[in-house]
Order: structure tokens, then C-alpha cells, then sequence
């Protein structure tokens, strides 16, 4: 039992950005008309701005950039953005999202991230909720650093924008469709116009199915076979000068084969009556292994020849109004999500029922931001705002340990979660002259987060209890968090800032297989205050670089460290808190040398250590003071494309690529041979179009080009199965896209 509780939540994360090829950045005409480099057009300060005059460390990638760089779900982001990893949860839809080494690893849907994911304004109140597609995209804006005075939702490492093409006055209409290696297609589709005077709509519908690339070692069943539809409606209702309300109601289901496991060394099941071999370590990493236990099958509901995946639905509806003052815009986001998770994952990765899992979870939320801002165009300018948020999930899953050492049998663990949260918060900024500008900003949060029933007992054989009854336990938090920064233009187009932060995430629970009452009780929120300086210039008109440093005082960093349960006689992991410091820095390079040629390069670096506190209940006692926190220090990558004209058509070449640095895992658990070593990728485009600027477009791609086998995250169970996720290998295609 006590294996689970070690392993933190790593795997494949499901949700998918389906990257429209209409989506193009917003440019200026100035820009556009000299040749030079584009204006990017971001609202991350609730106002649309150039991004080079925001004095945050952003990074934007437009649908077009979706499509160029292969991007297909949100674990790929992190081959396009300095500084940001994101880890799938052993295969599965739960995506973990770190920024600059702030993250947070869990393979339950109770608990908050760190970093902020938000939709159209509407923020996720838990990583769960990513799992549904994202698509008809027309930008993301990925923050580095803490956000919350802006923001309805607080965090310490960041936050993720993901903005959607709006409805159009003018009728538009379009689709891409391709097709790929292991019989991959994928396809979406938008209409947007006026439906009548003053009412907008726009349709867009989204589809992923095939590219199963993974075998079964045992019987060379294919595993990996995608299934997901989604679609999203807006209507946009202009009634009269000053008044604007947009509905947007979206639907998704997925119902996608998982991301299977391969194994890291030979497995030799621990229990008698498994009556099988040893299994050897795989050579191949798209091996994969999995056998559904017939009587498992039966208590959770599903058939026993299922392969390891999800049945998920991800629906939801938000209204946002806009009421125009004249000189202030008062703001009001309505939003109700509703997620449903039925998830069969094989853990142990083999034919033996070492630790397969089946989560049934089920998700609300609702959330409610108001806010006011200026819009006037003088030397203040000023926003406020309050945000509520309630949410309500039930989680069962139901483990089987019957092969696994020390365990046999069919174990449920339940529990119950509510939270209400509701902040306030402000921000003011203030041109003093030309070259200088403050900008002030502070929120409060209160939350109640309550565990109800949480409860570990075996159902084969049958043992209700572990504890001795089920755990409730609550947290009650009022978190102060706040911004500094002064903002120095000293020329044209140079922007030279300096920030002072404060960021704060939520406690939580540890809402694992649950052996001892101790392992229950919540850990603290964290506290992290970032100070930050950097520059935004775009040295020429075709020229333009833009860099940060920072470093970062964390308290009660939150972390799975281990205690020891007198029930089970071992060691069981356990969130705790944690005090750390981390460092490091950005640069970005946009260059367009020549006519046609386009050159972007990003490198970060980051790292941490551990300052003075003792992080497990080990005997003796451990002290991690001075010891790495563990993620990738350095990331970097880039991207060439080149386009020219031949005979009436545009010719365009691309290559993007991105290196991620090794990755120690686990030394905190007592274990080191989980390293994953450093790897490339490159991807590469060849797109072909009318030079008319007529609207088809042919593009052939490769993804992985060089074959590069890798894994994306590796883990075990105590004391036997380890196992790891592979990254994807080559794959190739064709995408055609048409719009008018």
C-alpha cells in the first residue's frame, strides 16, 4: 500500500490544442508595412497592449505557431517556452504544470496548481479540468512569475492564457484537416459571421482519432488510439454603444486510449499465486503491458478486455458582460464547468495486477469575477475587481494490488472535497513622465477547503478500514499577496523593468491510499516573493530580444515528502512544506535577417536548493538544507522558416527544435536511478500556397524527424515495478486547410 503513496503524479496528459492555420498574430500596419517584425498584441494586464510594453516576462505563441511547431496537446508547450515544463500523470489526462521550478506533483484531482491555466478569462479551478480540448486558438500567453492582482485566481509559478477566436461581423468559414503515421487524422472547423443586427456567432468543432504507436509486449495489441470530439458555441450580443455580452458553451468527450508504460528493468511478480515469469526490462520503448483483472473489471463497471484510457466529458458555459462608463468598463464573468472522469490506467505496466488503477471522479465548479477598470488614456490607470469560486469533487479510485508484495487484493479509497475561495484585489500603475512608470498592486484571498470521508479499505478481501474510520479534515487560509514594479523607457522601442512580487497558492490534502489518520491532516498554503528585472527592446525594426532574470524566496514550498505509518510499518508519501530558493533567468530572440527568413532562439535556466528545513519524519532525521530542488535547469529551443515564390505559389521551409535538460527525480523518496537523461527534438514543416494570398494551403510535416527515443517521465512502486513514459517517435503527415 505504501508504494502508492510514494509515487508522484506523472504520465500522459490528454488535453488537446487542435492549431488553427488561420489564426495569425495581431500586427500593426505600421510593422506590417516597413517588413519588420510583428506587434504582438497581448490583454495579460486586462488591456490589449503591445506585449513589449508589458513588464512581465511573457511569452506568446499564435495559432499559426500552434500549427508550425507540432504542438497538439499542452505537454508539447514545453517545446516552446523557455523555462516551462509540464509532466503527464503515468499515462494518463492529469497535466502538471511547472514554471522557473515552481510546480506541483500529485496523481489526484484534489489539489491546485501553482500555475494558473485559464480559458477566455474563465480560470480552472483544478489541473483536472485541462484534460478537455482546447482548439480554434487564437493565441497563448504563458506569464512567468506570480500573478494575482490581476487575476481571478492566485499562483506562485505563473500563469497560462488560452485566448479563442472571437465571433466576426464578416462571414468567415474554414477547416484543416490531416493526416498522419499510425493512421492519425485529426480535423476542425469554424463559421463566424452575423447572425442579425448587433448578434455575432461563431461554431467551431474540433476532432482527434487514430495514431496508436504503442504494442502490447505480450500480444501486439495496439495501444494509443485517439477518440476526442469538441465543440464550442458563441454568441456575441451588441445591443447598443457601450454594452457587449458574449455566451460561450462548450462540450467535449474523450474517450482516447492512454499513453501506455514500458518497463525500466525486469519485473518478477512478488505473489505465489501471479503463476507467471519474470518479465524482462523492454528494449523497445514502445513496448507497453497491461491484463485487466476480471474481478476488478466487474466491481468498477467496465468490460475485461478494455485497454488502458478514459470515458471523459468536459462541458461548460460562461457569460461575460461588458458595461462601458465611459472612461471605466465594469466586467462580469459567470462560469459553470462540470467534468466527468472514468480513467482505467496500468500502472505496474505488465499482465500482473501489480497496481492497476480506475478513477471515477466527478467535478463542479462554479465561479463569479467582477471587476472595473479604467480605460482613459491619461497618466493613471487603475483596476479592481472581486473573485469567487466554489467547487465540489468526488473521487473514488479503486486499486488493484493483488500480485503486488506485501498487499493482494482490490482496494477503493473515497473521498469528498468542497472549497469556497473569494478574493479582492487591485492594481494601479502611474506615468510620471515619459521614461518612468510605477505600477502597485495587492489582493486578499480567503478559502475553506474541506476533506470529507476520505477512506482506504480493501473490498477484496474484504477490510473496510484502515484507519479506523473515515477522515474528514478542513484548512481555513487569508492570504495576503501583492506587486511592485517601476517600468523605465529610456529610449524608443527599450523597456527596462523591475518587479517586486508576492504570490500564494491554497493548502490541500494528501488524498492518497490512506493507511494512518497522521497522513490526512492538510499542509500549509505557500508563500513565494519574486523579485525580477529585465528588458524588452526590439533593437531594430527586424531585431527583437527580450530577457529576465529572477530570483525567488519560497517558503512552505509544497512537496511530497514521506512519514512513517505505524499501521502498514513503512514509509508512506505524504505532501509537506518546505522552505527553498531559486534563481535564474530568459532571453528571447525574434530576427528577421533578409526578406523571407525569420529566425526565433529561447534558452532558460533555472535552478534551486533546499534552505533549512527537514522535509520527512525519516530516523534519523534528514536535513535537505542546501540539496537541488529537482527539474531540468536548462530549456532551450527555436525555430528558422524560410518562404519564397515560385510561379504564382509561396513556398515556405520551417524547422523548430528544443532541448530539455537531464531531470533527477525522487532523491527525496530515497531513490536515484531516476534520471532522465537530456534530449533534442525537431520537428519540420513544408507549406505551400497561392502567392495571391488565395486561401488553401498544403503543408507537409514531420514531428520528431531524427527518431529521437526519450522518455517524458519516468516512476515506480516500492519494491517493485518501474516504469517509464516514452515520448512519441517519428511521425509524418499531411495537413490541408482551406478558408474564405
Amino acid at each position: 500500500m505504501s508504494s502508492r503513496g510514494f509515487a508522484t503524479a506523472l504520465g500522459a496528459a490528454a488535453i488537446s490544442i487542435h492549431a488553427t492555420s488561420f489564426a495569425v498574430p495581431a500586427v500593426s500596419a505600421s510593422a506590417s508595412d516597413a517588413g519588420g517584425l510583428d506587434e504582438i498584441v497581448v490583454t495579460a494586464q486586462r488591456r490589449e497592449e503591445s506585449v513589449q510594453n508589458v513588464g512581465i516576462a511573457i511569452s506568446v505563441l499564435t495559432g499559426q505557431s500552434l500549427a508550425d511547431k507540432s504542438i497538439t496537446n499542452v505537454v508539447d508547450l514545453q517545446n516552446a517556452i523557455p523555462s516551462l515544463q509540464v509532466e503527464p500523470a503515468f499515462g494518463s489526462g492529469q497535466p502538471q504544470y511547472r514554471i522557473r521550478g515552481v510546480g506541483f506533483l500529485d496523481y489526484t484531482s484534489n489539489n491546485a496548481s501553482p500555475v494558473g491555466v485559464s480559458i477566455d478569462d474563465v480560470a480552472f479551478a483544478l489541473p483536472i479540468q485541462t484534460q478537455g480540448q482546447l482548439f480554434d486558438i487564437d493565441r497563448i500567453e504563458v506569464l512567468r512569475g506570480p500573478q494575482g492582482t490581476l487575476y481571478g485566481r492566485n499562483t506562485t509559478g505563473g500563469q497560462i492564457n488560452f485566448i479563442s477566436n472571437r465571433p466576426t461581423a464578416d462571414t468567415h468559414a474554414g477547416f484543416t484537416a490531416e493526416y498522419g503515421s499510425h493512421n492519425e487524422v485529426n480535423a476542425e472547423g469554424y463559421s463566424s459571421g452575423t447572425i442579425t443586427d448587433g448578434l455575432l456567432g461563431r461554431l467551431s468543432v474540433a476532432t482527434e482519432q487514430g495514431g496508436a504507436w504503442q504494442r502490447n509486449r505480450d500480444t501486439g495489441q495496439s495501444l494509443g488510439k485517439k477518440n476526442k470530439i469538441a465543440g464550442r458555441g458563441q454568441l456575441q450580443w451588441n445591443p447598443s454603444e457601450g454594452f457587449d455580452f458574449r455566451l460561450d458553451l462548450h462540450l467535449s468527450q474523450d474517450k482516447s486510449e492512454e499513453t501506455g508504460l514500458h518497463l525500466l528493468k525486469a519485473y518478477t511478480p512478488y505473489n505465489a499465486g501471479a503463476g507467471g515469469p519474470t518479465i524482462p526490462a523492454d528494449t523497445s520503448r514502445y513496448a507497453a503491458g497491461w491484463r485487466l483483472d476480471p474481478v476488478f473489471a466487474k466491481i468498477v463497471g467496465i468490460d475485461a478486455a478494455s485497454k488502458p484510457g478514459v470515458d471523459d466529458s468536459n462541458d461548460g458555459v460562461d457569460l461575460t458582460a461588458n458595461i462601458d462608463f465611459g472612461g471605466a468598463r465594469l466586467t462580469g464573468i459567470t462560469a459553470y464547468d462540470k467534468m466527468i472522469r472514468r480513467e482505467y490506467s496500468d500502472w505496474d505496466a505488465t499482465r500482473y495486477y501489480d497496481s492497476d488503477e480506475y478513477f471515477r471522479s466527478d467535478l463542479n465548479v462554479f465561479s463569479q469575477e467582477l471587476r472595473i477598470a479604467s480605460t482613459g488614456s491619461g497618466p493613471l490607470g487603475w483596476v479592481g475587481g472581486v473573485f469567487y469560486s466554489y467547487q465540489d469533487l468526488h473521487e473514488k479510485f479503486y486499486s488493484d494490488f493483488t500480485d503486488a508484495q506485501g498487499i493482494g487484493g482490490i482496494a477503493l479509497t473515497a473521498y469528498e472535497q468542497k472549497a469556497d475561495s473569494f478574493g479582492e484585489f487591485g492594481q494601479v500603475n502611474y506615468r510620471f513622465n515619459e521614461v518612468f512608470k510605477g505600477t502597485l498592486g495587492v489582493r486578499e484571498d480567503h478559502e475553506t477547503r474541506e476533506l470529507i470521508g476520505l477512506n482506504t479499505g480493501f473490498l477484496v478481501p474484504a477490510v473496510p478500514s484502515f484507519t479506523g474510520g473515515a477522515l474528514s479534515r478542513s484548512i481555513t487560509s487569508n492570504l495576503p499577496s501583492g506587486k511592485a514594479e517601476l517600468d523605465y523607457t529610456p529610449v524608443d522601442k527599450t523597456l527596462l523593468y523591475g518587479s517586486i512580487s508576492r504570490g500564494v497558492k491554497s493548502g490541500g490534502f494528501t488524498a492518497h491510499n490512506t493507511t494512518t489518520a497522521p497522513a490526512a491532516d492538510p499542509f500549509e498554503p505557500e508563500k513565494l516573493t519574486a523579485y525580477e528585472i529585465g528588458v524588452k527592446s526590439d533593437v531594430t525594426p527586424t531585431l527583437r530580444i527580450d530577457a529576465a532574470v529572477f530570483y525567488y524566496r519560497y517558503k512552505d514550498q509544497q512537496i511530497l515528502g514521506k512519514v512513517f505509518d505505524v499501521g502498514s510499518n513503512s514509509y508512506i508519501g505524504r505532501f509537506g512544506n518546505a522552505d527553498s530558493r531559486l534563481g535564474g533567468g530568459e532571453v528571447e530572440l525574434e530576427w528577421q535577417p533578409l526578406g523571407g527568413l525569420s529566425v526565433s532562439q529561447y534558452a532558460g535556466f533555472a535552478e534551486g536548493y533546499y534552505t533549512g528545513r527537514i522535509l520527512d519524519s525519516s530516523t534519523p532525521p534528514v536535513d535537505y538544507h542546501g540539496r537541488p530542488l529537482s527539474f531540468p535547469k536548462w530549456s532551450y529551443g527555436g525555430d528558422v522558416s524560410y518562404g519564397w515564390k515560385v510561379r504564382g505559389y509561396e513556398i515556405t521551409a520551417e524547422s523548430n527544435y528544443s532541448f530539455h535538460d537531464t531531470y533527477s527525480q525522487f532523491y527525496l523518496l530515497g531513490r536515484s536511478d531516476f534520471t532522465i537523461p537530456k534530449y533534442w527534438l525537431a520537428n519540420a514543416n513544408l507549406s505551400l500556397s497561392p502567392a495571391s494570398g488565395a486561401p488553401w494551403t498544403v503543408t507537409l510535416w514531420g514531428r520528431n524527424i531524427f527518431d529521437k527515443a526519450y522518455d517524458i517521465t519516468r516512476n515506480f512502486f516500492l519494491p517493485g515495478t518501474e516504469v517509464a513514459q516514452a515520448g512519441e517517435p517519428t511521425t509524418v503527415g499531411i495537413r490541408v486547410g482551406y478558408k474564405y
